[in-house]
């Protein structure tokens, strides 16, 4: 049977906040029986957006990583809910049982993505339950897809060697894989929160004035390895991103055939690493 998932793009989410918003407006303060209670209508909701920021100035990388219930296959949450206070259904989706699961705040802490949250004034847990309320009632994808300006957000409903075969192919990647909850919610870009980048600036002396050396070409090599080329762009900026935190020392090698040669040596200890004005010289 074809099964729900999401894909988020990363590069693509502004923090505009309206997966949020949507999210709210949807579920706090109404009753969809046999789906959910009243979601609070004051506090945090069922999808958050949280910030990374990488790098130092003048080269800062922001980016923003929206969070929500993965609809596990393997849910740490049903292990603990295993009396049909949670339930997957036939197409994927998790859902907390907004009467079976009264009292059961030992269900907030089951969840490893902190996705579940507890409402005090229903005395429940409750997440994002992929509006199958609306998916159920013939609507073509959750609400926080059609909300998105950027198209950032993307419901697809397939069959889960399909999904398993797209995810490969166009780099998906899950939250925290080693837990092996084998989660239905994949982001694209994901490298932006969890990797590091390597980044600076070519520059060169024309005429006793320091100028930006436009299509600079630059190496990252490790040892006698060349790991990745890129080339400076208008302003002399290059970046190599992707990169493991914590992976030791590199090289980055740089060759303008008008302007002359450069080399640094940089060490990644857990945070990117930004070069800064790197002047080649004859």
């Amino acid at each position: 049977m074809d099964k729900w998932n999401l894909i988020i793009d990363v590069a693509q989410c502004e923090n505009c906040n309206n997966c949020v918003l949507a999210a709210k407006d949807e579920l706090a303060g109404n009753d969809f029986p046999g789906y959910s209670a009243p979601h609070a209508v004051q506090g945090g909701g069922v999808i958050k957006i949280e910030r990374t920021s990488r790098g130092t100035k003048p080269m800062v990388d922001a980016a923003y990583l929206p969070r929500m219930c993965n609809h596990c296959d393997d849910a740490p949450c049903m292990k603990v809910g295993n009396d049909g206070s949670v339930t997957k259904r036939a197409d994927g989706i998790v859902l907390i049982d907004p009467v079976k699961a009264k009292g059961r705040r030992d269900l907030v802490e089951a969840c490893p993505f902190g996705a579940i949250v507890w409402n005090e004034e229903q005395q429940l847990p409750q997440s994002w339950f992929f509006d199958a309320h609306l998916l159920d009632a013939g609507w073509a994808a959750p609400r926080c897809v059609g909300v998105c300006p950027t198209q950032a957000i993307e419901a697809v409903r397939t069959h889960d060697t399909v999904m398993a075969q797209r995810a490969q192919a166009e780099g998906l990647r899950t939250l925290r894989p080693e837990l092996q909850t084998r989660s239905r919610v994949y982001y694209r870009n994901l490298h932006r929160i969890d990797h590091c980048f390597i980044g600076g600036s070519a520059t060169a002396e024309v005429k006793g004035v320091t100028e930006c050396a436009t299509d600079c070409e630059v190496e990252l090599r490790r040892g006698d390895k060349v790991l990745a080329e890129t080339r400076s762009d208008a302003f002399g900026d290059f970046r190599f991103d992707g990169i493991e935190k914590d992976s030791g020392r590199y090289e980055v090698r740089l060759r303008h055939e008008v302007f002359g040669r450069a080399v640094r040596s940089v060490e990644l200890a857990g945070a990117s690493a930004v070069l800064g004005d790197i002047l080649l010289e004859a």
